[in-house]
């Protein structure tokens, strides 16, 4: 039996990873430090999801210094997937200190005990906010992403840097996968269809920033899934001579590269919240705003390099995910519609 670590194993996209590994026959070590961020309670009924034979949960923090090492001493993991992150673009002007501690320190004292203890695969997440000030659509892997627009992003593209130095000096394989927006049943309760959904319920207006003229690469929790559990096997190799084939992202000096894991479609807002009222049967008032600081207007990935190295495409159409979030919302909050959850 293999082992996977896998930190955020308590979150929205970690638990659906776990479940996914475990019913692959995967022996998960799932660290999480379950953060008042948002509702913990949530965050401990994902874990209580996971209860298994196979599934050790340990509960801290990335960045808490020898953590990490002790756990890949322990456990020598044979793939590792780094989903634990101090998420949300708009907190990160709020509270710029906590993704500094989890994303990037977080991040270093993952690469140092990799280092001591090299794993066969690094799967570590990053961001399609990484894109930032780029307007040249659909994203692909081998644009520059040089202007972040938010302290958020800009920590995650800090990380895929500091990945690919180790992976060039200690030989370590890493693949960072750029999320676009992640959306399906367990969702976080910051993130818009978890908020919309909650508000048309209990017969509440809902704030739609930029006039509601924004779109999304909105991917369904399970295909992102599924795409990071292809891409464990798609281990990267140093190439020779710095020779890369044309579209891949892998890097001319290291066993290193970057992939895109999106539905490889722009959905406009307004149309995902019809979505929305479709699945719940209920029409909603829209506080037209502004654009918000650190936001982009659009985002929309190439997926081709995912199709190339694993064979597969996200495929599920919005309208189906939203209806299985919102049934699973119905399911797990019984709310008290046009009222009070």
């Amino acid at each position: 039996m293999q082992t996977v670590l896998v930190t955020g194993s308590a979150g929205f996209i970690g638990y659906h990873l776990c479940k996914l590994l475990l019913a692959d026959g995967f022996r998960v070590i799932g660290l999480d430090a379950l953060s008042d961020y948002y509702d913990v309670s949530l965050k401990e009924a994902r874990h209580d999801q996971l209860q298994n034979d196979a599934f050790v949960p340990v509960i801290g923090k990335v960045e808490t210094p020898g953590l990490m090492m002790d756990l890949f001493e322990n456990h020598k993991p044979d793939y590792v997937v780094h989903l634990a992150a101090q998420a949300g673009v708009r907190y990160s002007i709020e509270n710029p200190r906590s993704y500094l501690e989890s994303n990037i320190i977080g991040t270093f004292e993952i690469l140092e005990a990799a280092r001591a203890h090299p794993p066969k695969h690094m799967l570590l997440a990053s961001t399609s906010s990484a894109f930032g000030a780029n307007t040249q659509m659909p994203y692909q892997e081998t644009q520059r992403a040089d202007h972040q627009m938010s302290f958020y992003a800009a920590t995650k593209k800090s990380t895929e840097n500091m990945s690919h130095s180790y992976a060039h000096l200690f030989d370590l394989p890493v693949t960072m996968f750029r999320f676009f927006t992640v959306y399906g049943p367990w969702g976080r309760p910051d993130m818009a269809l978890f908020k919309f959904t909650k508000a048309i319920l209990e017969g509440n207006p809902i704030d739609v920033y930029n006039h509601g003229d924004m779109k999304r690469d909105f991917t369904y929790v399970e295909d992102l899934v599924h795409g990071i559990r292809l891409l464990m096997d798609a281990i990267p190799q140093r190439p020779e001579n710095g020779e890369v084939p044309e579209g891949d992202s892998l890097s001319p000096v290291a066993p290193h590269r970057v992939v895109n894991i999106g539905n490889n479609d722009a959905v406009q807002l307004t149309d995902f919240i019809e979505a929305i009222e479709d699945a719940t049967g209920l029409k909603v008032e829209r506080n037209l705003m502004p654009m918000q600081a650190g936001d982009v207007p659009a985002t929309w990935a190439d997926a081709e390099l995912l199709k190339t190295l694993t064979g597969y495409q996200p495929k599920t159409e919005v309208r189906e995910g939203v209806a299985k979030f919102v049934q699973w919302y119905r399911d797990f909050y019984r709310p008290n519609e046009a009222g009070n959850t």
